[in-house]
């Protein structure tokens, strides 16, 4: 037992630097920008209307498209940068760990008593930057089914699905592969109310109120 503990505190050293990616990820995916934005523009608490998210969705119930698109932006450009600086600063593997912690902070932020966005922007962010071609083929399977259905929720959740097998196909590398699914979980787990309501027929279209 006194060897185990002389093994786990020598391993510290090693541990730490997986531990500042986790945190940074998630103080770079808990800016709620949806929220900073709307506030900024005199719109008031975005978490008041519609479903409550700080995301880009949301943001265009508020009927300004330009503060949904800079959302849209900013909270893709957050997840890319958690990712860009892993990869920079680390390797694969704190690229993993950036993936999915810069998600879990846009979901559940801490100054918002973990309530925030959906992710699916972050999200995007994040699978540009661990590969493009992965990324574009989600956002164009997402704009398909928005565009055909006009439900935003189910392109999402589709394009999440679709993108454990885009990743699959343009890398090959297991553990994004293994990545990527871990976002699709956390993604279909944000919509889970949503595929209530579209199995109900009760699910807003884009253009209407929530």
């Amino acid at each position: 037992m006194f060897d185990d503990r002389i093994i786990t505190l020598d391993a510290l050293p090693f541990l730490w630097p997986y531990a500042a990616c986790a945190l940074a990820a998630y103080l770079i995916g808990s800016i709620p920008f949806g929220l900073v934005l709307t506030r900024l523009a005199g719109q008031g608490d975005i978490r008041t209307i519609g479903s409550g998210s700080t995301g880009a969705t949301n943001v265009l119930r508020t009927g300004r498209k330009d503060l949904a698109a800079l959302t849209l932006l900013l909270d893709a450009g957050k997840g890319a940068l958690a990712v860009l600086l892993a990869h920079e600063f680390g390797g694969p593997d704190f690229v993993v760990i950036a993936s999915v912690v810069v998600l879990v902070g846009h979901m559940f932020p801490v100054w918002l008593r973990f309530k925030g966005g959906k992710g699916i922007a972050t999200g995007l962010g994040a699978l540009l930057s661990i590969a493009w071609p992965v990324g574009l083929a989600g956002f164009a399977t997402w704009f398909v089914i928005v565009l055909a259905t006009r439900y935003v929720s189910l392109g999402s959740i589709i394009s999440s699905l679709f993108s454990i097998i885009y990743v699959w196909y343009f890398t090959h590398d297991i553990q994004y592969v293994q990545t990527v699914a871990i976002l699709a979980v956390l993604t279909l787990f944000a919509h889970r109310s949503n595929m209530v309501r579209l199995a109900r027929g009760e699910e807003s279209k884009i253009g209407e109120k929530a």
